[in-house]
């Protein structure tokens, strides 16, 4: 069984609980522009992922039960008994990983530019970066990674943005962000989404190349209890380039299925 960490997160709002999980080399700050959104209706909990953040950083390799039973640590920790949980990339795996062994604390899911039902290809692709990284250097493969994370025109318009998202991974312990991107690449859902009954949403941006809406349609499908939505032009970092057109969706399906 997995030794889990004393996560270090933030609360903000009142409301049904919805747990926040981020992506590879993030932080709970990829949320600071969708919480205003959402802490009017909602007890909204950031936290940061082992390694990242204020978390602890035990020595990696880590596993997706790993990250699983930190956020159940979290959940116990804050006395919670029910919540929403939604993530955002590898956070998008997390939260069905979690639900599948935690269903009972679970109201609903957010699967957010995240992947499952890979081909050999996609598989082979996002493996190549990880291998990249650990051939060449995390900081020179990051420029590809650049222009699949955000639109030119915001690159344009927000280069400060941009600039302290890459300042972000290279900041991350190198082992940490290799070990988390390995959990990515090599998670598969397919197998086992269609045993997730919770109410599900499913959203992505219409040019995300690695989480793109050809795999998102086929998670929708898989989960018994889903929506689908598919955010025009954008690509992988919603979040930071786009809180205003995702908050929106999220809000929609989060007070269709409120508990009470």
């Amino acid at each position: 069984m997995p030794v889990p960490v004393k996560s270090a997160f933030s609360v903000e709002g009142e409301g049904e609980p919805l747990f926040l999980i981020h992506g590879i080399g993030a932080s709970r700050a990829s949320f600071a522009g969708l919480v205003p959104h959402l802490k009017n209706e909602y007890r909204v909990i950031s936290y940061d992922l082992r390694g990242h953040g204020a978390s602890p950083k035990p020595k990696p390799p880590y596993t997706l039960d790993d990250l699983v039973e930190d956020l159940e640590a979290l959940r116990k920790e804050l006395g919670i008994d029910k919540a929403h949980f939604a993530g955002h990339s590898l956070g998008g795996m997390i939260g069905p990983a979690y639900a599948l062994k935690y269903p009972q604390h679970v109201l609903t899911l957010g699967l957010w530019s995240t992947a499952a039902f890979r081909t050999e290809d996609d598989s082979a692709k996002v493996k190549g970066v990880v291998a990249a990284m650990r051939t060449k250097g995390i900081p020179q493969v990051l420029e590809a990674l650049k222009d699949r994370w955000f639109t030119p025109e915001f690159g344009q318009r927000r280069p400060d943005v941009i600039e302290r998202r890459m300042q972000q991974v290279i900041d991350t312990d190198p082992d940490v962000f290799l070990s988390v991107f390995d959990i990515y690449a090599e998670t598969e859902m397919a197998p086992w989404l269609h045993q997730v009954k919770h109410p599900s949403l499913v959203l992505t941006g219409e040019n995300d190349g690695g989480c793109n809406p050809r795999l998102n349609k086929l998670i929708a499908e898989a989960l018994p209890d889903s929506e689908l939505v598919i955010l025009p032009v954008l690509r992988h970092a919603i979040l930071l380039e786009a809180s205003d057109q995702v908050a929106p969706p999220v809000l929609d399906f989060l007070r269709r299925h409120k508990s009470a």
